[in-house]
């Protein structure tokens, strides 16, 4: 293939540990795909982080047959650490000067896992709770009415996600340690872990680096595990968890005037995903007070499909091109199964 399609949709689903790039065709069929590094613009700068970006649209474009100049009509990204409007806008117009597509369109990665989740062939109508590295929330209607959150942190009044929840955890173990705090199985756990003995030994490490920082999210199953065989303190933390979710949620439909009728909230992001069953028998049972009609499932598609298929609804595209396209990632990780070649 030698020409850019006349009409195409550049997806891109953009993480902090990864980013997935599919060049798709108006009819939903995957044209070419990659997979490429994380996307980090406040650690590295916006155009460092865009330069990281365009070595996988480049690859994408590369298996579709095409330069990656012009390689689409419209450019779909979702993108981590867009966080607020502002950050949105930024990107957006630093995407749009690669030339990578006519339009460009840049939203926060949850509304990637929100789409994704949905129905391919409707409009795009629920909200999504996503509990990863962090904790975000948004909720969409078919009129393009959105319900977001800055999610940022412990400054717009965040709690929750995998690396808050391991310092939540370390906290209460320290302190039951030493004796300021309550007894918990964490003491016991956490140092474990790490091939430890005590909690000193491991705030020591910690500390010092003989435990890397980023190595802290891998105590986070170990306080689900702690929680599931029935200590207190591990269990207070899940619980609070379960209604930070609730909560986004039930204000995220209300924003939308959906607490009174059926609605989908979609769950995603890795500790969600994980399918913590004493975490989602408590998200279940205390959304069913807060929201009676909220329908709740978990994502498990990949996200670049509902780049994709936000993409697609910029295009007005008919709904059996969302559902070819959601057929090709079924089962997927990131990279499409390979399909037929169009005719």
């Amino acid at each position: 293939m030698s020409d850019t399609p006349p009409s195409a949709v550049l997806a891109v689903d953009a993480g902090n540990s990864k980013t997935d790039v599919a060049v798709i065709g108006a009819d939903g069929t995957v044209l070419g795909a990659a997979r490429g590094g994380g996307f980090q613009p406040p650690i590295v700068g916006v155009q460092a982080a865009i330069d990281t970006l365009a070595v996988a649209v480049a690859a994408a474009a590369a298996d579709a047959g095409l330069p990656a100049s012009g390689v689409a009509s419209h450019v779909s990204a979702c993108l981590a650490n867009a966080d607020l409007p502002v950050e949105e806008r930024q990107l957006a117009q630093a995407v749009q000067d690669r030339g990578w597509g006519t339009t460009t369109e840049v939203r926060n990665d949850t509304f990637a896992i929100l789409r994704a989740g949905l129905p391919s062939g409707d409009a795009p109508r629920g909200v999504a709770v996503v509990c990863g590295a962090g904790i975000n929330c948004v909720g969409m209607l078919p009129d393009g009415r959105t319900a977001r959150f800055p999610a940022i942190g412990q400054i717009s009044g965040d709690w929750g996600g995998g690396s808050h929840l391991a310092t939540e955890a370390l906290w209460h173990a320290a302190r039951a340690e030493d004796g300021r705090g309550v007894g918990t199985e964490l003491v016991r756990a956490l140092p474990a872990h790490f091939g430890l003995t005590t909690m000193y030994e491991l705030i020591e490490a910690l500390h010092l680096g003989r435990v890397e920082p980023r190595r802290r999210h891998e105590l986070t199953p170990v306080l689900f595990e702690v929680a599931a065989a029935g200590d207190a303190v591990a269990t207070s933390v899940v619980e609070r968890l379960a209604d930070e979710v609730v909560v986004m949620a039930a204000v995220a439909l209300g924003k939308l005037g959906l607490l009174d009728e059926p609605a989908p909230v979609l769950l995603g992001g890795g500790v969600l995903a994980a399918r913590h069953p004493q975490l989602d028998a408590l998200i279940t049972e205390r959304l069913a007070v807060r929201a009676p009609k909220a329908v709740v499932d978990v994502v498990t598609a990949p996200p670049v499909l509902g780049s994709g298929l936000l993409g697609l609804d910029h295009l007005g595209a008919p709904p059996e091109a969302h559902v070819r396209l959601a057929e090709q990632y079924a089962d997927a990780a990131g990279r499409p199964r390979p399909t037929a070649p169009r005719s």
